[in-house]
């Protein structure tokens, strides 16, 4: 895959870092590989289950024939998210995709929800993500909470057109083919072993981020042993945010908010080697948010590729919304990000949860793709503009639906401190060049804001209109908290 590999500060850059900007309390300190351990046991696993759709009897012999695949009523084993798969991710999925649901342990039934069938995060074509031979096509994930009934069905769209014959005017009505390799994809997010870290509601209460399980709750297979490997991804994940100030070592659930004074001295140390020699100016940066790392939300670092790639900078943010749903609360934020997380990496084909940056409906962000949040770490979020930008991705789904004012005021705040690490004016515009996508060709110098939508740079419903419609006081408030 294209992409720079950035080197790390260093151990000396992080020590340098944790006297001026943190109390002794907060300092980072040495902690051993078994503190980042993946977790162990029954709780912790997670799993996927992929069953192969089938066609399905036409219920109404009127009309003219449809194509449809489904899957009857079955019981299934425990899982909270469910997503269609198929197999060429370049095939467009025409038509629809609905599934119902069981409540575990109840014989309630959910009515039928949609699945958002033009999933276009992705990474850029001709890349070594995209060509790697295990990507699938997919329909967006829905988040249902802990289920163990299921129900699908995929029917293709309609097309209706007028014709005229030597007995008058008739409509004729057809049927494009549904994809091939159609799979219906459970997964059970698992639960995590990490401290959880502390998260605010939107009324600013407390809240844990994880939610216990049930103890009625099976896991699908024995725990296995943690294999080194997964031990080593666990550190590298860590330790590609060893540079920034507070980071309690390789087990740190969070990285801590610092204030206006602790950011701009923070820069100052990470562009140690670009100032020698040069004055040094009063930054433009907004004080960095509190990120919840992955450790905290409980990644398995044993199912991402192992290797971080980067891109050479950061010049514009591009707001997503996962199109999973409203239906979770902040307490199964981390289950959601783990639900997804899986689906994008074992469902998908992706090297990794495709992301930089999750925010959950109570404000709470989130480190995605691993490589460290300060760095510029290539994601597949927006098919052809994934190089020099970063996704942030809102947990739910914003067509109809207003975000909640710790949306926005959390989209601001992570925009302005990461924009400015890399000089980028919240409100400004800028050049990127097309990977390829269905608005601008490969190749095309586009002028497009700072923070964009998803749909800016490719046709998609994405952020969702009423999410969209908020990123011009985003980009004001992410501006301001800039000192611009």
């Amino acid at each position: 895959m294209r992409g720079l590999l950035a080197s790390s500060i260093g151990v000396s850059c992080a020590a340098a870092l944790a006297l001026p900007l943190t109390s002794p309390a907060v300092a980072a300190r040495p902690v051993s590989p078994a503190a980042v351990r993946p977790a162990t046991g029954a709780e912790a696993l997670g799993g996927t289950q992929s069953l192969p759709l089938a066609p399905l009897a036409a219920r109404d012999r009127t009309l003219a024939p449809v194509a449809e695949q489904g899957l009857p009523r079955r019981d299934v084993r425990n899982f909270s998210l469910v997503g269609v798969i198929w197999d060429d991710p370049d095939t467009v999925l025409r038509g629809s995709v609905q599934v119902r649901t069981r409540a575990a342990g109840t014989d309630t039934w959910s009515l039928w929800q949609d699945l958002e069938t033009h999933n276009d995060d992705a990474a850029d074509p001709g890349t070594a993500e995209r060509t790697s031979g295990r990507v699938h096509g997919a329909t967006a994930p829905l988040w249902v909470g802990d289920s163990d009934g299921v129900e699908v069905r995929v029917r293709a769209e309609a097309d209706r057109r007028t014709e005229d014959t030597a007995r008058g005017s008739r409509t004729a009505t057809t049927t494009g083919p549904l994809p091939t390799g159609l799979r219906l994809e459970l997964v059970d997010p698992g639960e995590s072993a990490p401290e959880p870290a502390r998260q605010e509601s939107a009324a600013g209460a407390p809240q844990r981020a994880v939610a216990p399980r049930s103890a009625s709750y099976s896991a699908p297979r024995p725990a296995p042993t943690a294999e080194p490997a997964e031990v080593l991804a666990a550190l590298d994940a860590s330790a590609a945010n060893a540079d920034l100030a507070g980071l309690d070592g390789p087990g740190a659930t969070e990285i801590p908010a610092l204030d206006r004074q602790q950011t701009e001295q923070e820069l100052f140390v990470l562009r140690a080697g670009e100032l020698t020699g040069q004055q040094r100016v009063k930054p433009y940066i907004g004080p960095r948010p509190r990120i919840v790392t992955r450790h905290g939300w409980g990644a398995d670092e044993g199912l991402r590729a192992r290797k971080f790639v980067y891109t050479k900078k950061v010049k514009a943010a591009f707001v997503h919304h996962t199109a999973s749903g409203n239906g979770y609360s902040c307490t199964q934020a981390a289950s959601l990000i783990r639900g997804i997380y899986r689906y994008h990496v074992k469902s998908m084909g992706w090297r990794d949860i495709g992301y930089n940056f999750l925010v959950d409906k109570c404000g709470n962000i989130y480190e995605g793709r691993a490589g460290g949040v300060a760095k510029p770490v290539l994601g597949a979020h927006t098919l052809g503009f994934n190089s020099n930008s970063m996704g942030i991705a809102v947990l739910g789904s914003y067509g109809s639906k207003k975000p909640p004012a710790a949306v926005t005021k959390a989209i601001a705040r992570l925009a302005a401190w990461k924009l400015g690490l890399h000089g980028a004016n919240p409100k400004g515009k800028t050049y990127l060049k097309s990977g390829g996508g269905n608005l601008y060709p490969k190749g095309k110098k586009v002028r497009l804001n700072v923070i964009s939508g998803h749909r800016d740079g490719f046709a998609t419903e994405c952020p969702g209109w009423q999410l969209y419609r908020k990123l011009g006081s985003t980009r004001a408030t992410a501006a301001r908290l800039q000192g611009r």
